[in-house]
């Protein structure tokens, strides 16, 4: 086993952690290799660990907005919010969550400003940091509960016109029970043409906003 793989021994005895290399996760993504490469699809890790996968897709995402829409600062940092918002992960120790958190935002933030440069926004920054703070989870993903007991709630991010962005707040155990709980009687549910599934109502719904106000949420 690599060193890389794990940060000590105890943590593997106590939690069962060790980190996929890189070329396995490499090769596993290309298993989905168009899905990596679709700016909007959405992943979750649930147990992403310091973010090996969820990097690599990330990536693979900014790669084909960089490919797109390099040349038009408004579609680039757009597009690249876009691949951001795409993104969840759940771990169960917080010393993960916090370094995934920051590793994603780095590999963001790194390319943004050097396509951006004199066009790079302070607000889109800290809406982007925003967002990964809401994706990106300490729990446990078996029972469905952060850290903290409550149930783990997950932010929508939905595109609707130019620049407005209208969130919504789903609890995970609901999205995943979803699909087959649906009845005659519960007709609240909506159905989802992208996951060809139904959804429950969100627990939280947000009014549009523009995507760079997002960390204003809150």
């Amino acid at each position: 086993m690599e060193d890389s793989q794990i940060k000590t021994r105890q943590r593997v005895a106590d939690h069962g952690e060790v980190y996929t290399a890189e070329k396995e996760v490499k090769a596993m993504c290309d298993l989905v290799k168009d899905e990596t490469e679709r700016i909007e699809s959405r992943f979750l890790e649930p147990a992403c660990g310091n973010g090996n996968f969820l990097a690599e897709i990330l990536k693979r995402k900014l790669e084909i907005v960089k490919s797109r829409y390099s040349n038009s600062p408004y579609e680039y940092e757009k597009y690249s919010v876009i691949a951001v918002s795409s993104m969840y992960g759940v771990d169960i120790l917080e010393d993960n969550i916090i370094e995934c958190r920051q590793r994603l935002f780095n590999i963001w933030e790194e390319q943004y400003k050097k396509i951006l440069k004199d066009y790079a926004n302070e607000d889109c920054i800290k809406s982007v940091k925003y967002i990964f703070n809401k994706n990106i989870l300490c729990g446990d993903a078996l029972t469905m509960l952060q850290n903290n007991g409550l149930p783990i709630i997950f932010a929508e991010w939905s595109f609707i016109k130019d620049n407005l962005v209208k969130r919504k707040d789903y609890a995970l155990n609901e999205l995943l029970d979803g699909g087959g709980q649906l009845t005659i009687e519960n007709i609240t549910w909506e159905y989802d043409e992208e996951i060809n599934a139904y959804i429950p109502p969100a627990v939280k719904e947000y009014p549009l906003t523009d995507y760079k106000k997002v960390y204003e949420y809150e």
